[in-house]
């Protein structure tokens, strides 16, 4: 029933986020120039670190696979790693913002597309820092010798936000990033 719940609510996220793409495609589509002149993106680096969040979705379906086959101490150190490639990717996301606000073309305060970029990947950077810190209960679960019955259903439920949180991001990359 765990299960069905997230998936549902996935769908209100689905539609949250579509609203901000619907924002981006609309404000993006009544501009003379896109993104404006002097947006200096790393397309390299955040592509780097878009791959490093993808990876984390094998690691956390590695650590659901091994708790299922009652593995907790794997299942233990996928979740670590998983955590792990999160941070790193939100800490990457830390540096772009306070990089990218020097700039007047990438600007909050300046520019529509400024004002987009934060707002959309400052939302996506919550989600992420949410799933990390599911990820860290997910680790206080992991304490004991054997799981509860419970525990399978909040691995899973875990694991499908993360998927969700890595999908969303691979449209924020290729709308922010790749489409000039």
């Amino acid at each position: 029933m765990l299960a069905v719940g997230v998936i549902i609510w996935l769908g209100s996220e689905v539609m949250f986020f579509s609203s901000l793409f619907a924002s981006f495609f609309t404000i993006r589509a009544h501009a003379s120039v896109w993104p404006p002149a002097g947006a200096k993106l790393d397309t390299l680096q955040a592509g780097i670190f878009t791959l490093v969040l993808l990876s984390s979705s094998f690691t956390m379906q590695k650590a659901v696979w091994d708790q299922e086959r009652g593995d907790r101490r794997s299942a233990k150190t996928w979740v670590v790693i998983t955590i792990i490639l999160g941070a790193m990717f939100v800490g990457n996301q830390f540096y772009e913002w306070i990089t990218l606000s020097h700039d007047f073309a990438t600007n909050p305060t300046h520019t529509a597309f400024g004002s987009l970029f934060y707002i959309m990947t400052g939302l996506h950077g919550l989600h992420v820092f949410l799933g990390l810190v599911a990820m860290g209960f997910l680790l206080g679960r992991l304490q004991g010798p054997k799981g509860d019955p419970g525990e399978t259903p909040v691995f899973q439920g875990v694991s499908y936000y993360w998927h969700f949180v890595d999908i969303v991001w691979v449209g924020l990359y290729s709308c922010l990033f790749l489409l000039k």
